[in-house]
């Protein structure tokens, strides 16, 4: 349900920017979520087909790129990608570990028409 509020505010920040190029329409947004970002795309995109008609973005397509998930550990700092097996530390085992990427969520870029 969290994905209702984060894509009322892509709306938001997507029409704020179309706004301030004099755009007539938004056509593609191109959006990046991290491995580890706990939103789902099938539901944004559900959302934003609702939320966006009566504005200039309706219509408009989403496009979503996922990035890796990056853990290092903090025993033995080394680095990796999660895999089946979980979150330790494939090396030493250990599960102190830090997250360095895969949390993010933002917009890369917008496209629209004036």
């Amino acid at each position: 349900m969290h994905e209702l509020n984060v894509t009322e505010s892509i709306l938001e920040i997507s029409l704020r920017h179309a706004n301030q190029a004099n755009a007539k329409r938004i056509t593609n947004l191109y959006l990046v979520i991290g491995q580890l970002a706990s939103i789902v795309d099938d539901s944004v995109q559900f959302y934003w087909d609702i939320i966006s008609k009566e504005t200039i973005a309706a219509g408009s397509e989403l496009h979503f790129r996922r990035l890796p998930a990056t853990l290092v550990c903090s025993e033995c700092n080394h680095q990796y990608s999660p895999g089946n097996d979980g979150f330790s530390c494939p090396n030493c085992k250990s599960d102190r570990i830090k997250v360095i990427s895969g949390e993010e969520f933002f917009m890369e870029a917008i496209d629209i028409e004036t």
